[in-house]
């Protein structure tokens, strides 16, 4: 990596000849070793399968990386799907080398932005903030963060849109159609023209910083008050469609909350499964960055959560037969899980499903929530569940493969694996189900902070 960062491409023409180049490369390597691996064992077509995926994974990171915007937003996305095509031992290293775009953002220099800030602003940063570092604290995939003071003396958190990324948005989304058939390739049973849809809408209304300020104006007002989630407020005024600036938090980030006592832990990952879920169950919304680097432990105890641009609110109907399917399977009910995966868009061809066998998957995949008794994970056994439910080696692998993600179940499942993710790496104890059951099934709250949460929400009825 150069030591200072580059600005991104920002012509249509250089922007397609960065995917162009990679689709074309890569494809005409493909078709190679599909057809070397005509004549190898399949213990050496395999290896050669995964090599070959290990090096779309490479180039991904480096090509998309370089791009910022909408292009590395897509590699970020495709990091949580399962590319049931590879071999079992190179899946979960491609999907990691693909969220690194989440993980490893170099910010620009204040040069590069302070030009967009002076037009947004209306003046320049130092005119309209009281004090404002030019070193940006934070960075991802269309914009950066700089901390600043406002007049009035409030600590602020100044998110800039990077520079030349809204021009070249719509050429990355046009230019995603040219990596649909890679992806393809690696999820066969993937409907990637209904991934691309969904990923086009999401990925442009997340450009928008006023949305992704109404977004979270809409969530930091329903949980004002709220026992153990904080989320800050943002500053309309000084906000535009490039400029988002909120409220300051600080506090322990994930890595500090991984070395604290287990109580601490365990309230914690309580409290982001809580969160995330009552976003979908109490305000019909889905957030599709909930990774730890977007929440914070705060000194009362309270977890802070950040970033609302990638954000779809689902269709009642919709959260509701998902909630009725996994009902249908802690009551074993084969033929109503049957039902509900066709109707929720699940199955492409679906009398060609058993629904035992739909019932056996689903209960499996669903075991870290659907399984009585106070468990703790570990980071190990996130992955062993992975691996033995989604792997090659699972037993439902080759229906998994004829199966398709609705696009309202994009951002839900990615989710729900990064909360997963998120729980294990905390090293989280609770009785996982008894807490889900809340949401999915109208259960009694299972702990003090279920307790807690269902008076927060209760009042707030009762107050309207």
């Amino acid at each position: 990596m150069a030591d200072e960062p580059r600005k991104p491409p920002t012509s249509r023409l250089s922007r397609s000849a960065r995917i162009g180049g990679l689709v074309a490369g890569q494809s005409a390597r493909w078709v190679g070793t599909r057809a070397a691996n005509a004549v190898r064992s399949p213990e050496r077509a395999d290896a050669a399968t995964g090599e070959r995926a290990a090096a779309l994974a490479r180039e991904l990171v480096e090509q998309l990386g370089q791009m910022r915007g909408a292009a590395m937003k897509v590699g970020q996305v495709l990091s949580t799907i399962d590319f049931t095509a590879l071999p079992e031992d190179e899946r979960e290293s491609f999907k990691q080398t693909l969220a690194a775009l989440r993980d490893d953002v170099p910010p620009l220099p204040f040069r590069g932005v302070e030009k967009l800030l002076r037009e947004e602003l209306g003046e320049k940063p130092s005119a309209v903030f009281a004090e404002f570092e030019e070193d940006a604290f934070a960075a991802a995939s269309i914009g950066q963060v700089h901390r600043a003071v406002t007049r009035d003396g409030q600590p602020v958190a100044v998110k800039v849109q990077y520079p030349g990324v809204a021009e070249a948005v719509d050429t990355d989304l046009r230019n995603l159609t040219l990596l649909l058939p890679l992806v393809k390739r690696l999820a066969p049973g993937l409907d990637v023209k209904a991934l691309y849809a969904e990923l086009r809408e999401r990925i442009a209304e997340e450009l928008d910083y006023e949305l992704e300020a109404q977004n979270q104006r809409a969530v930091a007002r329903a949980h004002r008050g709220h026992p153990f989630a904080f989320v800050p407020e943002v500053h309309t005024d000084l906000s535009s469609r490039r400029v988002l600036v909120t409220d300051l938090i600080e506090g322990a980030r994930f890595e500090a909350v991984k070395r604290r006592d287990a109580a601490t832990r365990d309230a914690f990952g309580e409290t982001v499964f809580r969160f995330y879920f009552g976003l979908v169950h109490h305000m019909r919304r889905v957030s599709g960055d909930p990774h730890p680097g977007n929440y914070l432990l705060l000194g009362d105890g309270r977890v802070g959560f950040l970033d609302f641009g990638l954000m779809r609110v689902l269709d009642r109907e919709y959260i509701d037969r998902e909630a009725a399917t996994v009902v249908a399977v802690e009551e074993g009910d084969a033929a109503r899980v049957h039902v509900l995966l066709s109707e929720l868009g699940y199955l492409p061809e679906p009398d060609t499903f058993a629904p035992e066998d739909l019932l056996a998957q689903l209960a499996a995949m669903g075991a870290w929530y659907l399984e009585p008794g106070e468990r703790r994970f570990s980071p190990k056994w996130v992955a062993e569940l992975i691996d033995s439910t989604t792997g090659p080696r699972s037993p439902w692998f080759g229906q998994m493969r004829r199966q398709s993600l609705p696009p309202q179940a994009l951002l839900l499942r990615r989710m729900e694996g990064l909360v997963l993710s998120t729980l294990g790496e905390a090293r989280a104890s609770a009785d996982w189900h008894a807490i889900a059951r809340e949401y999915y099934a109208g259960g009694a709250p299972a702990t003090p902070l279920g307790a807690a949460e269902w008076a927060f929400w209760s009042g707030l009825q009762a107050a309207a």
